[in-house]
């Protein structure tokens, strides 16, 4: 998926958790097909923003040590209400367990204090060049256009300092 379903990030603690924001308006194009007279946020998208908050979370935990974050599994999801066109859906994700490989998530969305979606996740990490190495070039660019959408979603806060 090449789109974002992550507007900003307003929390992150590296190793641990991220607090993120979608914030769904009409112009979103899927809303003219989902559906015509009632638009809301699928749950298929719901589900890739949690993914796309937790993969946010183990680039920066890890210093972008691979190109490739992917969902792996979905399990125990569940889903509450609907999104609708001028709401923000803010998604939390927590690291429950990592190896060399894969990390466990707990992932939720959230609206008006109420869970919207909610699930456990398993996301995959690599680079491509471990099954080729010719790919390393593809990783290496793949990882600095990460680290330049970065700033772009999260700015963290500035540190206060005693006088």
């Amino acid at each position: 998926m090449r789109f974002s379903l992550i507007d900003r990030i307003i929390e992150l603690e590296p190793g641990r958790s991220i607090t993120a924001v979608k914030n769904l308006t009409m112009a979103e194009e899927y809303l003219a097909d989902h559906f015509p007279q009632f638009p809301v946020m699928p749950g298929v998208l719901m589900l890739e923003a949690m993914t796309q908050a937790a993969a946010w979370l183990i680039r920066v935990s890890e210093d972008f040590a691979h190109s490739m974050v992917v969902l792996r599994q979905a399990n125990q999801v569940k889903y509450g209400q609907f999104v609708e066109p001028g709401q923000t859906l803010t998604v939390t994700a927590q690291i429950l367990k990592q190896d060399e490989r894969e990390t466990k998530v707990k992932a939720q969305g959230m609206l008006d204090g109420r869970t919207t979606v909610g699930g456990r996740l398993v996301l995959a990490r690599f680079n491509l060049a471990d099954t080729d190495p010719r790919r390393k070039l593809i990783d290496e660019a793949t990882k600095e256009e990460l680290r330049k959408q970065l700033p772009l979603l999260y700015q963290p806060p500035a540190e206060s300092f005693a006088s």
